[in-house]
């Protein structure tokens, strides 16, 4: 089995993609497949988050290219960058994670989220995406470069998901 363990750069020749949701890019342990079909075991360091478009290679130095999954998420634009702000403000306050974009925010969907942002005054509109959220405050801001790794978020950080219990 492949097993990748580095991240690179750059290369000149990608020998496979690895598609998986952000969920799955968020783990240091893994075990998947490969768009070729080769099962693969990925090793990264602890608090490490694949982005799309990373990079790795492991011993055999053949490269494998990630790439975001698209997944259910709700994309949320308002009317004004005032009623944004407070919806960013509210999905902030509940340690939500989310994707900052021009003029919209994408969180994973969320039914009791959706409700909240509607009342708001958000328009909340389903959509399978790649899901990107920031990295965080300790993360040192999300990177559009992929030009090297993200710090962890603190392991006292409770990130909220949708599955996770009330």
């Amino acid at each position: 089995m492949l097993t990748l363990h580095t991240k690179i750069p750059s290369a000149d020749i990608i020998a496979a993609q690895l598609v998986l949701p952000y969920e799955l890019r968020e783990k240091c342990r893994l075990r998947a497949t490969l768009d070729t079909g080769e099962d693969v075991a990925v090793f990264t360091v602890r608090g490490t988050v694949l982005r799309d478009g990373d990079l790795l290679t492991g011993e055999d130095k053949r490269v494998v290219k990630v790439v975001a999954a698209p997944e259910p998420t709700y994309k949320i634009t308002c009317a004004d960058a005032h009623t944004l702000l407070r919806c960013a403000f509210h999905l902030g306050n509940r340690h939500t994670q989310a994707q900052v974009g021009d003029g919209f925010l994408r969180i994973r969907a969320d039914a009791v989220l959706k409700e909240m942002l509607a009342g708001l005054g958000a328009t909340v509109v389903e959509e399978k995406a790649a899901f990107e959220p920031e990295s965080g405050a300790y993360g040192g801001g999300h990177s559009h470069h992929h030009d090297g790794p993200l710090a962890p978020i603190p392991l006292r950080q409770k990130i909220h998901r949708p599955g996770d219990a009330k």
